[in-house]
């Protein structure tokens, strides 16, 4: 019975979770995303695939997909932004969004990946990128009464 007791008393302690994340629905992410629609060619070890990035960051993208990659597969990545150079960057699919067939909420299926082993040069160009299209969105946005 004793080791019940203890059972229930550490179910009603308190845990010290930082107030950011008990917030349901909150974006804890650090680094900004943007949304984005960039034609993207990608490989793993026994697929070659062409899909869209929806949204990047300087640290990954997500990219739309029916058919998503494992969790932990290495991705070769070959994708160009309008106006920039050609970028081959490799990645790891972090997480995926499965697709579920006649399901309404699942109306984003794919994979986040993290871009890995990046050069310097190359983490400039993406954070150029994300730049370049973070000020492009926020020009779409409409402008206040002057």
């Amino acid at each position: 019975m004793l080791s019940t007791r203890r059972h229930r008393d550490r179910r009603r302690r308190d845990a010290n979770v930082p107030a950011e994340r008990r917030r349901g629905g909150i974006d804890r992410r650090i680094h900004t995303r943007v949304t984005v629609d960039i034609e993207v060619d990608y490989k793993s070890a026994d697929t070659f695939l062409f899909a869209y990035i929806t949204d990047i960051s300087a640290m990954g993208i997500f990219i739309r997909t029916n058919a998503p990659e494992p969790t932990g597969t290495l991705l070769n990545l070959s994708f160009m932004p309008p106006g920039g150079p050609q970028l081959n960057l490799e990645g790891r699919v972090m997480w995926i969004n499965p697709f579920r067939p006649g399901s309404y909420d699942n109306i984003n299926p794919g994979m986040g990946v993290q871009f890995v082993d990046l050069t310097p040069a190359q983490r400039e160009n993406i954070v150029q990128l994300v730049r370049t299209f973070a000020y492009l969105s926020d020009d779409d946005e409409p402008k206040g009464n002057s």
